[in-house]
């Protein structure tokens, strides 16, 4: 669902977006791309990493390094990749975090990527409120990379998908703060009972 929501979006940017799966053949990637025009299209993970300029990776957070693995690293390099995977644990009633603390999922993957520059963002917040954050009343996005310019980039993109209130928590090392809101998200969700919902920063900020 992620991955289409944002492919979906890019699409109707003008950007050309390929649905990367484990087979060539996935029916709900073909799916998405029949449905979505002459921009989009469906390939391996191997394939649309290696063709693209930009990565997102919407995979589940415990498949997320397999298929990293998979494709190898080379065909990410130079490439602005974008994490919005969380490493959840679902076997368990709320889920809990398969890494936390002293690690995150987005410093695994830039570990994973050495030349390519990962970016942790939209992963605090429900696919569709990702492409259209004015169905959560316009939250706050966080983001976290050790890339300046990747992250200015990353920064474009998100507003034109809408977001107007984004900040920048500094290096992949933050995006443990950001990995560990899932809980919470999770527990708002089910006192809520919708998930067009966000985190919002209130306060001045260090330029005021």
């Amino acid at each position: 669902m992620v991955g289409q929501a944002i492919g979906t979006k890019l699409v109707q940017l003008g950007h050309h977006v390929t649905m990367g799966s484990r087979t060539p053949d996935n029916q709900n990637a073909g799916r998405w791309a029949k449905k979505n025009g002459v921009n989009a299209s469906q390939g391996t993970f191997a394939e649309t990493a290696t063709l693209s300029e930009w990565v997102f990776l919407c995979t589940k957070g415990e498949a997320t390094l397999e298929v990293i693995h998979s494709v190898g690293a080379a065909a990410f390099d130079g490439k602005v990749v974008v994490d919005v995977s969380n490493a959840l644990d679902f076997s368990d009633t709320p889920p809990t975090l398969l890494i936390c603390n002293t690690d995150s999922l987005g410093e695994q993957v830039q570990k994973a990527l050495p030349h390519a520059q990962v970016v942790k963002t939209l992963n605090i917040v429900n696919c569709e409120v990702m492409v259209d954050p004015i169905k959560a009343g316009e939250p706050t996005m966080l983001m976290s990379g050790n890339d300046a310019e990747a992250k200015a980039r990353v920064v474009t993109l998100l507003k034109s998908f809408g977001w107007k209130d984004i900040i920048d928590l500094g290096g992949i090392k933050t995006a443990r703060g950001t990995e560990m809101l899932l809980p919470a998200w999770l527990s708002l969700w089910n006192v809520i009972g919708n998930t067009h919902f966000g985190f919002k920063l209130v306060g001045r900020r260090k330029s005021e």
